[in-house]
């Protein structure tokens, strides 16, 4: 299992790579070694900023011995690709969100990563924030009782208001359900466990969308994929949830609350690591704050965690197992809104386990 930080080679210096680039330079358990892109001067680019030794290519990348984590952050089209290329060449691989964009794809590629005895993790890793860490606790303390119901809502008018090249957020893989429904299934994953049956009804309000701000503003792109998505979640654990995911709102909103048999818990928002979070028994008139513990670094929580899980023979929190109930829970969505009735999970999803209070990514433990 070796022993000292885990090599890292990152794969896609788009716009979320600067996070991750920065928290993962200041986690000593990590060492990104090499950056890759397909546009070169890119790769260049954050290799400079953030003090990495090598930028290249996909292949050159792979090629260095010493990285151990593939981290793809390419889009959603291109996650299996890198990914595949990653676990041939003795890497594991953590990936950005979705894991794949069909579930027998994230299938095969866990199998060939088990048959090669390596890991695959995926985003989102927001659930190992302090703000989602907090509410497990709360959960688990019994503030609410025992859960009933959540209830999850993201509104807006979509990312072209602030991505400087929007157009892929409306291809397969992408849209509201699988570009930001990860943060909120895989929350409530955590908090339930495996989602049993589902319920769903999609919209999209426009065909052609256009690009905002930007070096692509004003140019115009198909809508291939829903932009309003309705779902009704049953957990197998008994708890169900409604969520709404739309891109077609000029009310912006996020809401993500909690009802149990004693209270009720308004949730931070999942694609954040913070807080606040709060609490209202069924006996108060207004809102209580509760403390919210852990860590609030950013994007690469869930590189740490499979570094670590990687020299003690563990099992990473933000699995590709726990990637892929939240794809196949997805693709049931998808399928409920085309055949308009239920559509049931035959697979479970182990929970991952919770983080202690006090765990510290930029705390040497390899």
């Amino acid at each position: 299992m070796g022993s000292g930080p885990v090599g890292v080679a990152v794969v896609g210096a788009g716009v979320i790579s600067k996070e991750y680039l920065t928290t993962l330079s200041a986690f000593p358990d990590v060492r990104v070694l090499a950056v890759a892109d397909l546009d070169g001067r890119r790769a260049e680019a954050a290799a400079k900023a953030h003090d990495i030794p090598l930028a290249g290519d996909v292949d050159t990348v792979l090629a260095v011995p010493e990285a151990e984590i593939v981290v793809n952050l390419t889009v959603p089209a291109a996650h299996v690709e890198v990914a595949w290329a990653a676990l041939r060449a003795g890497k594991h691989v953590y990936g950005e969100k979705p894991i794949a964009l069909l579930p027998g794809e994230g299938e095969k590629l866990l199998a060939e990563a088990s048959e090669r005895g390596l890991l695959v993790g995926s985003a989102p890793d927001t659930f190992l924030g302090a703000g989602l860490q907090s509410a497990l606790r709360a959960v688990a303390a019994g503030h609410i009782g025992a859960p009933v119901a959540a209830s999850t809502a993201l509104r807006s008018l979509g990312p072209e208001r602030w991505h400087p090249d929007p157009a892929f957020f409306y291809q397969p893989g992408a849209g509201p359900l699988f570009d930001l429904g990860p943060y909120y299934l895989t929350a409530l994953v955590a908090l339930f466990g495996g989602v049993e049956r589902v319920a769903a009804s999609v919209r999209r309000a426009r065909d052609i969308r256009s690009a905002g701000p930007g070096p692509t503003a004003g140019r115009t792109f198909p809508v291939a994929v829903p932009t309003h998505v309705s779902a009704l979640l049953d957990f197998a654990s008994g708890p169900t949830a409604t969520s709404v995911f739309s891109w077609d709102s000029a009310h912006p909103h996020i809401h993500f609350e909690i009802v149990g048999t004693e209270g009720t818990l308004f949730v931070p928002d999942p694609n954040s690591f913070g807080g606040p979070l709060r609490l209202r028994p069924n006996a108060a008139s207004d809102w209580a704050e509760l403390p919210v513990q852990g860590r609030t670094d950013g994007r690469g929580l869930g590189v740490v965690d499979m570094a670590r899980a990687i020299r003690s023979g563990s099992v990473p929190r933000a699995s590709g197992a726990l990637a892929l109930h939240v794809l196949r829970t997805m693709a049931a969505v998808t399928d409920s809104a085309s055949r308009g009735e239920f559509t049931r999970l035959a697979e479970r999803v182990v929970r991952p386990a919770p983080l202690p209070a006090d765990w510290d990514p930029t705390s040497r433990t390899l």
